[in-house]
């Protein structure tokens, strides 16, 4: 599989899950202009123009950061529960972050003014109580190991540090242990953010 990702962006998540997950893989990083490092037009992977893409080996791509990381999840039987209620939690946290979180950070991606920041920053705070309130006194966001919504908290937990967003400080906490999460280590040195 080939993984197309930027540094840093969502595409993240699904590259922490392909290395928890132990999927063989390789990266390849899109630039601003929407070149790839190989000097590829990723418009031509990707018409929606935006990272995560993964290459499945047979000319088939699968985009949407959900989608990715289902797909992970699913092909390894790993980072989602095979049923039951923390399956459905793990799908709901991950949803919720995808949609609602993802989209909260759009003043600070496409300049937005001060003012659409402090509101965004504001909504953000209360969207990321919902999820320190989930979160509790755990380890993990849901159940008792590493889930595809843990892969992508730990990226909006990494973009709002990145833009002085403020989050509950339970949640400040999770990140930095996070760090230490061999999968979570393993990307960043990868992506060079470490």
């Amino acid at each position: 599989m080939i993984l197309y990702y930027a540094p840093g962006a969502c595409s993240q998540a699904s590259h922490i899950a392909l290395i928890a997950a132990a999927l063989p893989h390789r990266l390849i990083k899109v630039g601003r202009d929407k070149r790839t490092e190989e000097g590829s037009d990723f418009n031509l992977i990707n018409p929606k123009g935006y990272t995560p893409a993964l290459d499945l080996g047979d000319g088939t791509v699968l985009t949407e950061s959900l989608a990715i990381l289902i797909y992970i999840a699913e092909q390894s039987g790993m980072l989602l529960a095979p049923s039951g209620l923390e399956r459905w939690r793990a799908l709901e946290a991950t949803a919720f972050m995808t949609s609602e979180i993802h989209r909260g950070f759009t003043p600070y991606f496409r300049n937005g003014t001060a003012q659409e920041k402090d509101s965004a920053a504001q909504t953000l705070f209360t969207l990321f109580e919902t999820l320190a309130t989930q979160l509790g006194d755990k380890q993990y966001l849901v159940g008792e190991r590493l889930t595809i919504a843990d892969c992508y908290l730990f990226v909006m937990l990494s973009w709002a540090a990145m833009m002085g967003v403020a989050v509950p400080s339970s949640l400040s906490d999770y990140r930095a242990r996070m760090k230490g999460e061999p999968s979570i280590a393993q990307a960043l040195v990868a992506e060079g953010l470490a």
